[in-house]
């Protein structure tokens, strides 16, 4: 009899089966654990690498590129008016400063696949420290 070492006399069992809680905290946790490693670590997430702090000894070259609305690039101020002068100037700076990293700053009407196709080229010319620049805009009153 399931009930006999209760001192309940009815027969009744009172306890509760912990087996089951168990086993669902263990796959909860589970899921958890693999859930967490894919939010710390994406698979298919663009690598960056953060600037590190300095003592100020040295300076470094920064690119501004600017990517206006009627596909003129500007670099560092200069207009350019191909990829490959993009690419020969690009190339020049990061021999000159291994260093070197690049800000880009698009209109907001250019075409993502030219800002990936920029990005390309600063990749190709062995810039890996990218940023990209931001206007602030005021926001709109609410209606």
């Amino acid at each position: 009899m399931a009930a006999q070492g209760n001192n309940d006399p009815s027969g009744m069992i009172s306890g509760i089966n912990m087996t089951p809680l168990v086993d669902i905290m263990l796959v909860l946790l589970i899921i958890f654990l693999v859930t967490a490693k894919l939010a710390v670590s994406p698979p298919h997430a663009f690598p960056l690498d953060l600037p590190k702090s300095s003592t100020g000894d040295g300076t470094q070259l920064v690119l501004a590129i600017n990517m206006g609305k009627d596909g003129q690039i500007d670099v560092n101020g200069q207009p350019f008016a191909s990829d490959d002068a993009i690419t020969q100037y690009v190339v020049a700076q990061h021999a000159a400063h291994p260093e070197a990293r690049a800000v880009i700053q698009a209109d907001g009407k250019v075409l993502h696949e030219r800002v990936i196709h920029v990005l390309d080229l600063l990749s190709q010319a062995g810039i890996s420290q990218i940023a990209f620049g931001v206007t602030l805009t005021s926001p709109s009153p609410a209606k």
